[in-house]
């Protein structure tokens, strides 16, 4: 069974960084997809990066691009989002995803597995 925990969340002001983690653990992930999605306040679920287990490629949405870094750790089975220059419209719960194939989508519903999310806050 895929278990999907992240951490890192928390509250900064605008301008600030948080990194986040997803670890996951279950079957061997040498085949899977993670990926970042976001929820704002009466927003829907968007994607934010993600990055699969055999290309070293992540892809970023266009709204994050240049200020979030994903990357991870093999040996680990986690992902980090570095987030640089936060602003207040980053604000939501981010939630980690997985998918069963090595192709980065950014609809939700090709995801199986989610984490319960971790909330991040940036202030004016």
């Amino acid at each position: 069974q895929v278990q999907v925990v992240e951490s890192g969340g928390g509250l900064v002001q605008a301008g600030g960084s948080l990194r986040l983690s997803c670890a996951a653990s279950g079957p061997p992930f040498s085949r899977y997809t993670m990926a970042w999605f976001r929820q704002g306040p009466g927003k829907e679920r968007e994607f934010v990066a993600g990055i699969s287990w055999s290309v070293n490629s992540p892809a970023y949405a266009d709204s994050v691009k240049g200020r979030f870094t994903l990357s991870r750790d093999n040996a680990k089975n986690t992902v980090y989002l570095q987030m640089n220059s936060l602003k207040p419209e980053d604000t939501a719960i981010y939630y980690c995803a997985i998918k069963g194939t090595q192709v980065v989508v950014t609809t939700t519903r090709d995801y199986g597995y989610w984490g319960q999310g971790t909330q991040v806050t940036v202030s004016s």
